[in-house]
């Protein structure tokens, strides 16, 4: 086989793993010297290597050190964590590769030694006492969340797992209402300012019931997009709730602290955004709507069928009642004349009670009024015997004045009355002659009289 030409300007070409190797010779002749950073993205499997990457506000080196290595430091478990400051020591190293792995390049680090808290957990602490201070992680955790909404936000990278495991936690829950995308990167120094953007604009859909930010998981550098102070400001401020579902469960970021829920994955965010499994839900109502159903109809059909007995049975329904009312009334009048001689009884026996006693009271008021009465009468009659007596005396006396001055005593003792015609007496002479005839009534009987002669010297 013929040897491929080279390009002009540059030697070779050289066969790939030759460079390779060449490379590695070269990168493990380098100084070794000691580095100072943050660690970030742990990982500790199986394999004989302790991965990780140290970075530092300027730079970051991936990091393999030899599981054997690793343990003769005697770290408790826990304290090589992300966001740790740590001081390693080492060199160059790279891994060639072949047909069938991949290159890597590393800083072998064959000594490690804890320096104390990183700068950007010491960041991230300080930028969370603040908020809460300013009172910035409570209003997202007052606002209602609607337990089915028919429209959902969701801030994520375009293509991401995040979004197929979002779409896939929804699909669980059996949700059929509308989702309003809005993509932004999430890992890199544009992704805050895309983020707070693309959040801000879903809060002004009208429609748009909960936002959902999610991403996958990574080491705290990787999201430190997600502890943005303008992101976390924008979120506690807005009107719309804020469903935060950044990484794994391990991870946890800002906007975690400051929004309305947070969630371990966005499986969960599908669930905490939707929490009713609409299937469950639709199965339950189907289920509850034909008990209903068949209640309705078994009532239905019991009051049909006492309707229909009612209907062919009036006259028996009234019969039962006319006789039940008879019978009370029956009891009624009884119970009445029972009362009513009851009562009449009882006040025979007190009339009888009473009527002998105040007889009794009348009888010897009687008596009393009696022998009262037999002594009024008694001096009442001595009273009238002693009046007649004394009447008659002094009649007796006045009769006898009386025959004193009666004229008939005169007549008697030789005294005549001369009386006109009309048997009025006449007392003088003149009056005589002036009649010229007149009676004499004597004791005995009356004789005329007439006047004879002329007058006399005194009468004329």
């Amino acid at each position: 086989m013929a040897a491929a030409s080279g390009i002009p300007g540059y030697s070779g070409p050289y066969a790939v793993g030759r460079y390779a190797a060449a490379l590695r010779e070269r990168l493990r002749g380098f100084a070794r010297v000691s580095l100072i950073g943050e660690v970030a993205g742990v990982r500790m499997g199986r394999g004989p290597n302790v991965y990780f990457e140290l970075r530092d506000r300027d730079g970051a080196v991936p990091c393999a050190m030899w599981r054997t290595d690793f343990d003769r430091l005697g770290l408790r478990d826990g304290e090589l964590c992300d966001g740790a400051e740590v001081v390693v020591a080492g060199h160059c190293d790279y891994y060639p590769g072949g047909a069938t792995a991949s290159p890597r390049f590393s800083f072998r680090v064959g000594d490690l030694r804890l320096a104390g808290e990183g700068d950007l957990l010491a960041r991230l602490d300080r930028l969370r006492r603040q908020l809460t201070a300013e009172g910035l992680l409570d209003p997202q955790k007052r606002l209602p969340r609607p337990a089915l909404p028919r429209s959902i936000g969701v801030v994520t990278a375009e293509g991401g797992a995040a979004r197929r495991d979002l779409l896939a936690g929804l699909e669980r829950r059996s949700w059929r209402g509308r989702i309003v995308w809005a993509y932004a990167p999430v890992q890199d120094r544009r992704a805050a300012p895309a983020l707070a953007a693309a959040i801000r604009e879903l809060a002004a859909v009208a429609d748009v019931e909960t936002i959902v930010v999610t991403r996958g998981g990574g080491s705290i550098a990787d999201l430190w997009a997600f502890c943005d102070e303008t992101l976390c400001r924008t979120v506690a401020m807005l009107p719309v709730p804020v469903v935060s579902a950044v990484g794994h469960e391990v991870d946890r970021t800002l906007i975690d602290d400051v929004a309305a829920v947070c969630c371990s994955t966005p499986t969960h965010a599908a669930e905490a955004v939707v929490g009713v499994d609409c299937a469950v839900a639709r199965a339950t109502l189907r289920r509850s709507a034909a008990r209903v159903d068949a209640l309705g109809r078994a009532a239905l059909a019991s009051r049909a069928r006492a309707l229909g007995a009612s209907s062919r049975a009036p006259r028996e329904h009234i019969r039962r009642e006319r006789r039940h009312l008879h019978q009370k009334t029956r009891e009624l009048r009884a119970a009445s004349g029972r009362g009513l001689d009851e009562r009449r009884d009882f006040q025979r026996r007190v009339a009888v009670t009473v009527v002998g006693r105040k007889l009794a009271v009348a009888e010897r008021r009687g008596a009393d009024e009696r022998s009262v009465l037999g002594a009024r009468l008694a001096r009442l009659e001595r009273a009238a015997a002693s009046l007649s007596e004394r009447r008659a005396a002094a009649l007796r006396e006045h009769a006898a004045a009386l025959r004193a001055a009666d004229p008939e005593r005169a007549l008697e003792r030789g005294y005549a009355l001369a009386l006109d015609g009309a048997g009025a007496p006449l007392a003088t002479a003149r009056a005589v002659r002036a009649a010229d005839t007149f009676d004499l009534r004597m004791a005995d009987g009356t004789i005329p009289a007439r006047v004879s002669g002329g007058a006399s010297e005194g009468d004329r």
